[in-house]
């Protein structure tokens, strides 16, 4: 009888043991996912979260609040960027250098030039814009960094025929002034109803010696805002229409640029 129940208990034993060897893979599962689970939370928690923050955060649950490091990026500009400092150069022809072309009664093409270019500059101040009046060979001219430049000339005093009548502009062959050029020739005309006189652009005024001298990237022209024979009573008389027509045409430039109505 004894011995039946020795029996018995041992198989009691060896059944339990066996159960516990066949199901140990669970119980190692158990354990390391149990594990697993203590360390997400430990690592998505707050170094100092309390019962009271959990709640509060929650809402009404009992889940933590999730807090994960992004790393920082670059900011991409996707809208277009402002222009930058705004300045404007008005050259008066001749200025500080000879007195250009003179008429037989003593008119000078520098004095011209200058009465025109100083009406801009004071419209131009007018409006807030910051604007230097420089001489032909102003010694500026080459670290001279401006939005642009305008060469303000007039042509000759003789009389050839009827046909010498009106303006004309070159502009940099250094630097793009592509949209300069289209508002000056646009709006000088429309104010001044002044014809373009193309066929009278000289290989002097393409190459003309600012172009060289500006630093790369400003856009410059030079403009013959008429002829001093036939034109002269507007250039004269009736300045503030040319210093008009060159201001108009500065602000479309400007306007196209970004810088404002």
């Amino acid at each position: 009888m004894q011995s039946r129940r020795e029996n018995s208990s041992w198989e009691s034993e060896s059944s339990w043991l066996h159960w516990v060897l066949v199901n140990v893979r669970l119980f190692i599962f158990l354990i390391v996912a149990f594990a697993g689970m203590i360390g997400v939370y430990w690592y998505f928690s707050p170094e100092e979260a309390t019962a009271e923050m959990i709640a509060a955060t929650s809402k009404g649950s009992l889940s933590a609040p999730f807090y994960k490091s992004v790393p920082l990026q670059p900011v991409i500009q996707r809208l277009a960027q402002s222009p930058g400092p705004l300045r404007i150069g008005i050259i008066a022809g001749h200025k500080g250098f000879d007195s250009g072309a003179v008429c037989s009664d003593g008119l000078t093409e520098t004095q011209v030039n200058e009465n025109i270019a100083q009406q801009v500059v004071a419209q131009l101040q007018a409006q807030g814009v910051p604007v230097d009046l420089l001489d032909e060979f102003d010694a500026r001219l080459d670290r001279y960094g401006a939005t642009a430049v305008i060469s303000i000339h007039s042509d000759s005093c003789v009389y050839y025929n009827d046909e010498l009548t009106g303006f004309k502009i070159a502009s940099s062959g250094v630097t793009d002034s592509t949209v300069l050029q289209q508002c000056l020739e646009q709006e000088y005309g429309r104010v001044t109803q002044l014809p373009y006189h193309a066929n009278t652009i000289t290989d002097h005024m393409r190459d003309y010696h600012v172009f060289r001298e500006l630093p790369p990237g400003v856009p410059a022209l030079i403009i013959e805002v008429g002829f001093l024979n036939l034109d002269r009573e507007i250039l004269t008389t009736q300045s503030n229409i040319p210093a008009n027509g060159v201001f108009s045409g500065l602000q479309c430039y400007l306007t196209r640029l970004g810088y404002g109505g």
